[in-house]
Formats: structure tokens, C-alpha cells, sequence
């Protein structure tokens, strides 16, 4: 009896040890507003996700639903559903007694991975790096502006909870996202169109949003003398105080309209890169970006600002992730491609991965060149994932 118990002891501290460790423990801690995911193995999930190019479909047919909605509707008949004691206090200050109508149309579409085209033509996109954040600053009047949602495979899943990554983050500047997601469970299971997904299994389905409020500014950098030492990034933000939060937070007047592309990348693989999980990865990003293009209302240039997707709490290379994203924005046609780095680590992968992907036998940017040695090539290059960051 006594050998059993302290079996079960140690299986007990075992499996504590395992939660807390886990990247994504906080994620979707807060069942009010989800349900709970299950997720593979950090150590095989990435290899899992390759490419199975029988589920994509061609661009005509990829458009899986669009539709337009009021944003004062939406947010009354859908309302954030917040568990966390700070996400609430934000949805306060973002939300409360105040502050600027909710107003205007939000535009919501899924899209189906697309076949990717047979060649890579010659780069007419312009690459602009930047080693920052993303500011959703006002552009000129021409670009037509998306900023890309680090997305997780539930959408806008964890926006209620501890946690504020880049993704949930978003949600928090942007509160009308929750209630998306809120309309989304409401009618999946009668219709498997509005499933609330990025990916359903193998096949990648991003989500582009158009014309969301971005209803707050929060300041994550750290700033002792702000009473944010530590900043208030990941899972920070759920420890610090209310006063460090209303501190961190600016009211926009008036809230800044943005287009998002929430796109999923492959979490947590582990060793190098197969060829399959480089043609997942160039599908998913080809198909966000090339939906965005399409919805890019004529005469206006598709900008769409991008950073350090995938390399996060999911663990991706570096320079892989960014020669990917940059490569599917020259083959979906975007105008320009902005990637905020937020560090000199990653402007060093950033401008790496630009300058293998041009080299020559790779794809180099006056030429036409076949896709599939293209992936044969970044295949042979020996990849490697990385570890998770913990957020």
C-alpha cells in the first residue's frame, strides 16, 4: 500500500511539473469562453503538419464564407466573454463609460489553402524591414494596409484569458475580435463553414478581418519608471496591477480602423524541417496573403505588415519563417511586405532568409524559377526548430 501511494505521489509531481512547463498551459486555462483544446506532443506536432496537397483547393473555390456585420450589433448581441480580472479591466478602459462609439462594418471572411502555383515568377514586391512593433500608423492614401494576427488554431481563442502574446494581444486592442469569435461558436455547429478555426487538421484556413477597431494603444515594453520593470508582455500582463495597466493604456480618439490575417503556423516540431512542413507553411502564408490582395479594394496597394511568426512560443526557425512569409508574398503578389523584427536576433534572421532566398539556385528575383526545386533546395538546407519561448 505504501509503495502505491508514493507511486502516485510521484506520478502526481510528474504531471504537475509537465503543466507547468507546457508552452501553451495558458492559453485556454479559462473554460468560459472555449472549449478546451487538446494538443499533440510539442515534440511531433510540427512534423505532423506537412503538406497533403489533395486537400487544397484552387483560388476560384477557396473563399469559404464572407460576411458583413455591424460592429455596435455584433458587440451587443455577442459581448466579450472576459475571465481574467486585467483582460477585463482593458475591456473597461477600451470599452466603458466615455469612450468613442462602437461603429462601422466589420468584414469577416475564411479562406481555404490554395494550390500553389507551379513557378515562382520574378519578385515584384518590395521588402521593407523595420526593427519594431507594430504602430498601425496612418499610410498614405494608396496602401491599403493588413497586419497579420500570430493566430493560434482556435481563433481568438485564449482573448479572454491570462495571456497576452502578439495574438491576444491584438484581441485586447481590438475587443470586437472576442465578440467575432462569440458569433463564430454560435452558429459552427450548425454550419461547419463558421467553424472558429485557422486549420482544420491538415488544411489551413486563415481568417481575414476587415475594418476592426482598434480601440486602445497597451505599451508591453518594459519601464521601470511606468511601474512595468518586466513589461507586460505574455504572461506578465496578468500579474501587474490595475494602475499598471491604465499606466500602459492608451484611449484611441478615434478608435484606428485595422485588417487582420490570422494565420496559423506549425507549433513545435523538432529537429530539421521536412519538405512537407515547408510546403504547409508556404500554403498557409500564400493563401493569407493572396486573400488579402483579392479583398484589396482596386487601385490601392496590398501592404501587409508581418514580424516573428511561428517563432514564439512555437518554436520555429527564425530565418525559415521569415524567407517563407517573404516568399509567399512575392508569389501571392502583395505590393509590399513590411516585417517588424522587434529585435536585432531577428533582423539578422529577417535579412539572412531574404538574401537565401534570392540567391541564385534558390529563386532569385529577375527569374522564373520551378516551385517544386525551390522546396527541394530550402528542404536540403538543414532547418532546424528551435524552442519554445514560453508565451
Amino acid at each position: 500500500m505504501k509503495s502505491s501511494y508514493k507511486l502516485f505521489l510521484l506520478l502526481s509531481v510528474l504531471s504537475a511539473l509537465f503543466l507547468a512547463s507546457h508552452p501553451w498551459k495558458n492559453r485556454f486555462s479559462a473554460k468560459s469562453h472555449t472549449t478546451t483544446p487538446h494538443f499533440p506532443p510539442p515534440s511531433s506536432m510540427g512534423n505532423v503538419l506537412e503538406s497533403d496537397t489533395s486537400l487544397s483547393v484552387p483560388e476560384s473555390d477557396s473563399l469559404i464564407f464572407k460576411e458583413t456585420f455591424d460592429q455596435a450589433r455584433l458587440y451587443a448581441d455577442f459581448p466579450p466573454r472576459i475571465s481574467n480580472p486585467n483582460k477585463r479591466f482593458l475591456l473597461s478602459l477600451a470599452c466603458g463609460e466615455g469612450t468613442p462609439p462602437i461603429e462601422g462594418d466589420i468584414v469577416i471572411s475564411r479562406w481555404a489553402g490554395m494550390i500553389l502555383p507551379d513557378t515562382v515568377g520574378p519578385n515584384a514586391t518590395e521588402y521593407e524591414m523595420r526593427e519594431d512593433v507594430f504602430g498601425y500608423e496612418n499610410e498614405p492614401e494608396g496602401n491599403y494596409p493588413w497586419y497579420v494576427n500570430f493566430a493560434d488554431r482556435h481563433l481568438f481563442g485564449a482573448y479572454g484569458g491570462p495571456l497576452f502574446a502578439q495574438d491576444e494581444m491584438q484581441a485586447g486592442e481590438h475587443p470586437i475580435l472576442g465578440c467575432v469569435r462569440n458569433f463564430l461558436l454560435s452558429k459552427e455547429q450548425g454550419d461547419a463553414k463558421y467553424l472558429a478555426m485557422t486549420r482544420e487538421e491538415l488544411k489551413p484556413t486563415p481568417y481575414l478581418i476587415q475594418g476592426a477597431q482598434r480601440r486602445v494603444a497597451v505599451a508591453t515594453d518594459r519601464n521601470s519608471a511606468e511601474f512595468r520593470p518586466h513589461g507586460l508582455y505574455g504572461n506578465v500582463f496578468a500579474r501587474v496591477t490595475e494602475n499598471c495597466i491604465r499606466r500602459a493604456t492608451t484611449v484611441l480618439t478615434p478608435p484606428f480602423l485595422t485588417n487582420l490575417i490570422a494565420m496559423e503556423a506549425p507549433p513545435g516540431g523538432q529537429g530539421e524541417y521536412t519538405k512537407g512542413t515547408i510546403e504547409y507553411i508556404l500554403i498557409t502564408a500564400y493563401t493569407a496573403f493572396r486573400a488579402a490582395k483579392k479583398l484589396t479594394p482596386e487601385g490601392k496597394l496590398c501592404v501587409v505588415h508581418t514580424g516573428n511568426w511561428g517563432t514564439g512560443a512555437y518554436g520555429g526557425d527564425k530565418i525559415l519563417m521569415a524567407l517563407l512569409q517573404c516568399l509567399a508574398a512575392r508569389m501571392a503578389r502583395v505590393d509590399r511586405l513590411v516585417y517588424h523584427t522587434f529585435a536585432p536576433v531577428f533582423s539578422t534572421a529577417y535579412q539572412e532568409g531574404l538574401n537565401v532566398l534570392q540567391q541564385e539556385g534558390v529563386a532569385p528575383p529577375s527569374e522564373t524559377v520551378p516551385l517544386p526545386g525551390v522546396l527541394e533546395t530550402l528542404a536540403h538546407k538543414g532547418f532546424v526548430w528551435g524552442h519554445s519561448d514560453g508565451n
